[in-house]
């Protein structure tokens, strides 16, 4: 293990903070990743097939607390770092790929305020890729001698193709009547519908001279759209990273449910197909989200026999290039080198200051396994918590021995994981309050 290296502080405090938090950390992630070496080579193929004009999606499944946000926001990083604008979002019961009453414009909304790129990687980069695109119109306006709106609607022509094409143009356009005038409140109102915040269209005509807005029957239409901006802009493409899609395994009605499942249909089929282009999708759920043929993705025919398995990938054959990628389960000797960089990460790269030694990391670990059994490292969420709230006391209470905290370590279970500790008393008996139907299931 490195003894030393260069931690920004904010990067520290912000890889810190959030793994004591028990959530991902938007920052510093390169810090912290270890393994998932050839998932991460499939999803640069990905960005390759993006960039090069094409469409990719991928289903990354894994279970609570396996590190499937974790991966999901090394892979926006990435794509960031490659010329790619992204955007990402967490779908909840207000927020849906298909909905009648307002969820799926929420969604839209939200992946707009949460637009990225490379200079903005935290968000809010909607009107730099719209201003972006009007600078190199204007500049390629002066190289020919063109009134720059020419360039502008010569450019955008194409998307006359695509469902509201005309409209998203004109929009388009109206920003740039704006720019050219020095309207801000143009400026503005061409940002708002871009970001869906027109809720009638006899505001959005009054405003921008246009008749439709964005609402539950266009997002995927506008996002489509959007991908093709992207690209006019100067960048590589355009991905979306939508996270917790267990939220439509957990919808209650049935039609509700089949509803966003075939508008995931649609757009499988569009990436596959190459109708979609310069466009990524990437979603995260669980297996229960996937295989459940009763409420999840495989309960959809269509899509059950487009997400199913290789059948020659098994005993030890994987297979990288289907729209499935199941995270792999860390394995001991990962989640070693994981406390390792946490440890490293929490001295500010210097391992002199760390107090906790090499064979602290081994007695942690033992304790983990002898507390929980395997999914200490299977699903490491908590228990790279507690080491956390380890390496916190040790360095606030420097007369105490890391010896003398081990065996006080207590990994609480994760909430939906469904690993339950061993518990066992001393006599050997099960502990009397685990409930033996607390994870039956029909």
């Amino acid at each position: 293990m490195a003894t030393a290296i260069k931690i920004k502080p904010k990067d520290r405090d912000a890889v810190i903070q959030a793994l004591q938090a028990g959530v991902v950390p938007r920052k510093g992630q390169h810090l912290i990743q270890v393994g998932r070496a050839e998932e991460i080579k499939a999803i640069l193929r990905d960005i390759e097939r993006i960039a090069e004009g094409g469409a990719a999606i991928r289903f990354i499944i894994g279970e609570y607390g396996s590190g499937k946000t974790f991966f999901i926001n090394l892979t926006r990083t990435i794509a960031l770092e490659k010329k790619l604008v992204t955007a990402h979002a967490d779908l909840t019961p207000d927020r849906r790929l298909h909905a009648s009453s307002g969820q799926a414009r929420s969604l839209y909304t939200e992946l707009m305020a949460n637009l990225s790129t490379r200079t903005k990687p935290d968000g809010g980069a909607l009107p730099s890729v719209v201003e972006r695109f009007v600078t190199s119109a204007m500049t390629e306006g002066r190289d020919r001698k063109v009134n720059p709106e020419d360039i502008i609607r010569e450019r955008l022509a194409h998307l006359s193709e695509f469902v509201g094409g005309y409209d998203f143009s004109e929009v388009i356009a109206a920003y740039w009547r704006g720019h050219d005038s020095g309207d801000d409140a143009l400026k503005a109102n061409a940002v708002r519908w871009l970001r869906g915040e027109f809720s009638t269209k006899t505001e959005a005509r009054s405003a921008l001279g246009v008749r439709t807005i964005v609402d539950d029957t266009n997002v995927y239409d506008q996002l489509k759209l959007f991908a093709q901006l992207v690209k006019l802009a100067g960048y590589d493409g355009f991905m979306i990273c939508l996270d917790e899609l267990v939220n439509l395994y957990k919808l209650s009605n049935t039609q509700a449910r089949k509803s966003n499942y075939e508008q995931i249909l649609r757009i499988l089929n569009d990436c596959l197909q190459g109708t979609a282009g310069h466009l990524g999708f990437m979603f995260g759920g669980t297996p229960d989200f996937l295989m459940d043929t009763r409420r999840g993705l495989y309960s959809y025919p269509a899509l059950q026999t487009r997400l199913a398995e290789n059948s020659f990938a098994g005993n030890g054959l994987v297979d990288y290039s289907g729209p499935v990628l199941r995270l792999a389960n860390l394995s001991p000797e990962d989640l070693y080198v994981l406390l390792g960089k946490i440890r490293l990460v929490f001295a500010e790269g210097n391992m002199k200051k760390s107090r906790l030694p090499d064979q602290g990391i081994q007695a942690f670990m033992a304790h983990c396994s002898d507390y929980i059994g395997e999914a200490y490292f299977r699903t490491p969420r908590n228990t790279i918590k507690a080491f956390v709230d380890l390496l916190a006391v040790l360095e606030q209470n420097t007369q105490v021995s890391w010896k003398d905290l081990i065996t006080k370590v207590n990994i609480g279970t994760d909430v939906n994981g469904g690993a339950s500790p061993k518990a066992a008393s001393k006599n050997g008996k099960r502990s009397q309050t685990n409930d033996d139907l607390a994870s039956f299931k029909l």
